[in-house]
C-alpha cells in the first residue's frame, strides 16, 4: 500500500471512529462527552495527549490492550474499534495535524468511557434520580494516570465490593467454557455491583425483579427481607433508582387509565353491580365522586371514557393499607396488598408494574421509626381517611434487574423473565 492510499485509509478510519461515537451515544451523553473532552484538553493545555511522542503512543496502545482485555472485568470490548485504533496509531507519523487531533480525541473519549464503566457500570435505568455526575473525577484520573503499568492502575480503580469480587473470580475461572448468555448475565450482575457500590448510601432498599424479593439495608446490613410481586411480562416493572420520600396509610387506588378502559370498563358494562362488589367509585378529573347511575355505560369505550375509577380505602383495597411514594414518571411505587397468599406462589410476576410487598407494615415501621398506629393498620377498617407521613430522610430505593445473585461465595443464575440478558 503506497503512502497516498495509507493516508486515505487512515482518514476514512478516523472519520468512521468519530461517527461511531456520535451514533452510539444519546444526545445528553454526547453533550457530556464534548464537555469532558474540552475540559480534558483545557487542563492538559495542549491539543494532543497521546500522539506527541513515541512513548505516549505506546501508552495509548497499552490502554487499548487493557480495554481489549476488559471482558474479564465484565465489560464487553469493541474489538473492531480497538483494531482500527491500533492501525491508526501504527501509522500515526503520516497523519495530518487535523487527523491527529481527531484521533487523539477519539482515544481520550474511549478511555474516559472505559474509566466510567469500570467504576460506575453501564446499567441503563428507565429513571435515575440517585446518581451524581462523576465525570470530572475520570478526567482527573486519566490526566494523572501513569505512563506505564496501566493494568495495575486499572486494577486499583476496579470495584472492591465483596459480591463483585465473587462474580469476578467466577468469570475468570469459567470464561473459557462459559456460554454467551451466562457471560452476559454475570457481566450485568457485575455492572450492577459497580453502580450500587458507587451510588448507594448506608441505608437503602434493593428490590430485584428476577427473584421477586426486596431487602432493606441499614448501615449496609440487611435487616428486613421479603418476597415481592412484580410486573408481568406484558407490564414489566421498569428499572428505577429513586427515593421513597413518604408513606401513605390507607391509600386510595386511583386506577390507571389503561386498566380502567381495558379491564374494568368491560366488566361494568356486563354487570351493573361490579363497581359495588369491587369497592370502586367513579370520579371526575378533579377527583370528585359522581353518581355512576347517571352514566350510560354501554356508550363508552377506550376513546371516549373521560372519567376515572377509584377504589375506597381499607384492607380490601388493591394497594392494601400502605403505599410507599417514589418519584418517577411511570407511577411506579411499592405497596401492600389485600391478597397476602400471593407471596406463597412461585410465580410472582403478576402486577401491572408496581411492587407488592410481603412485609409492608414492618418496612413502614422501620422507615417511620414507630410513628404508625400498627393496630389500626392491621384492622384495615374500610373508608379510613388516607394520611401521608413524610420521612425525615428520603430512602434510596433501587429497583433492578439483576439476573445473578451472590450468597457468600456461591452464585445463582435466575430466570431471565423479561428477556433482558442480551
Amino acid at each position: 500500500m503506497n503512502r497516498d492510499e495509507t493516508l486515505r485509509r487512515l482518514s476514512l478510519i478516523v472519520c468512521l471512529l468519530c461517527l461511531s461515537f456520535v451514533n452510539i451515544m444519546g444526545q445528553q451523553e454526547r453533550q457530556s462527552e464534548i464537555y469532558n473532552l474540552k475540559k480534558f484538553y483545557t487542563i492538559h493545555r495542549a491539543p494532543l495527549f497521546w500522539l506527541t511522542t513515541e512513548k505516549e503512543t505506546k501508552r495509548a496502545i497499552e490502554w487499548i490492550n487493557v480495554m481489549d482485555d476488559a471482558g474479564k472485568l465484565g465489560i464487553i470490548p469493541n474489538d473492531q474499534l480497538d483494531d482500527q485504533i491500533r492501525y491508526v496509531l501504527k501509522n500515526s507519523k503520516t497523519l495530518s495535524d487535523k487527523t491527529k487531533i481527531e484521533t487523539d480525541q477519539v482515544i481520550t473519549t474511549m478511555v474516559l468511557k472505559f474509566l466510567k464503566t469500570l467504576q460506575e457500570g453501564n446499567i441503563s435505568f428507565a429513571y435515575n434520580e440517585v446518581s451524581v455526575s462523576r465525570d470530572s473525577i475520570y478526567v482527573d484520573q486519566l490526566l494523572s494516570s501513569p505512563k506505564r503499568h496501566i493494568s495495575k492502575f486499572v486494577s486499583k480503580l476496579d470495584c472492591k465490593d465483596d459480591d463483585y469480587l465473587t462474580l469476578k473470580r467466577y468469570l475468570r475461572d469459567s470464561l473459557s467454557t462459559m456460554k454467551p448468555e451466562k457471560y452476559k448475565a454475570v457481566a450485568m450482575a457485575m455492572n450492577y455491583r459497580r453502580f450500587l457500590s458507587i451510588n448507594h448510601r448506608s441505608t437503602y432498599i434493593l428490590a430485584n425483579i428476577p427473584d421477586a424479593e426486596a431487602i432493606y439495608y441499614v448501615e449496609n446490613k440487611p435487616i428486613l427481607m421479603m418476597r415481592t410481586v412484580v410486573g408481568k411480562n406484558s407490564k414489566p416493572t421498569p428499572i428505577i433508582a429513586a427515593y421513597i420520600a413518604s408513606v401513605v396509610t390507607f391509600p386510595y387506588w386511583n386506577v390507571p387509565h389503561s386498566i380502567a378502559v381495558k379491564e374494568i370498563l368491560p366488566k361494568v358494562q356486563k354487570d351493573d353491580n361490579y363497581l359495588e362488589q369491587a369497592n370502586l367509585e367513579v370520579v371526575n378529573a378533579k377527583g370528585n365522586p359522581i353518581d355512576d347511575s347517571d352514566l350510560d355505560w354501554k356508550s363508552y369505550n377506550a376513546e371516549n371514557f373521560t372519567y376515572f375509577f377509584r377504589q375506597s380505602t381499607g384492607a380490601d383495597n388493591s394497594l392494601g393499607v400502605l403505599k410507599f411514594n417514589m418519584q418517577n414518571p411511570f407511577s411506579i411505587f411499592l405497596h401492600s396488598t389485600s391478597w397476602q397468599g400471593v407471596f406463597d406462589l412461585d410465580n410472582r410476576f403478576l402486577s401491572h408494574g408496581c411492587i407488592r410487598l410481603e412485609k409492608p407494615i414492618d418496612l413502614a415501621n422501620e422507615l417511620l421509626k414507630g410513628k404508625l398506629d400498627i393496630a389500626q393498620l392491621k384492622k384495615g377498617k374500610e373508608n379510613t381517611e388516607p394520611k401521608t407521613f413524610k420521612l425525615d430522610v428520603p430512602v434510596q430505593t433501587f429497583i433492578i434487574y439483576n439476573p445473578v445473585v451472590v450468597s457468600g461465595k456461591n452464585i445463582t443464575f435466575l430466570k431471565d423473565v423479561y428477556g433482558l440478558v442480551k
